[in-house]
């Protein structure tokens, strides 16, 4: 599902324009990504928490030079979903 598949599936049921439904998503999606680079996490209760997550400071291999490097520590912002829809997507979705 994409962010325009969205946009269409909330203006079918609410009856609102879809530049308004755009505009709200768009707001939305800002205000997370504006909180987490600011280092404030987002919860939303019944459905999860985007959290930064701490990287500590690690050695990789940079493999066509054949020579190792030290991958500094650095903040990811990750997604960790609720309880509830966690066993929600258990129940609903079918293993393949």
């Amino acid at each position: 599902m994409t962010k325009a598949d969205i946009v269409t599936r909330i203006t079918d049921k609410t009856g609102m324009e879809k530049s308004d439904v755009q505009a709200v998503v768009e707001s939305f999606m800002k205000e997370v990504r504006n909180s987490l680079e600011t280092g404030e996490n987002v919860y939303l209760r019944g459905f999860g928490s985007f959290i930064i997550k701490k990287r500590a400071e690690k050695t990789g291999r940079n493999i066509s030079k054949n020579t190792t490097i030290i991958i500094p520590a650095h903040n990811i912002p990750s997604f960790k979903p609720a309880k509830t829809f966690v066993e929600s997507v258990k129940k609903k979705v079918k293993v393949s």
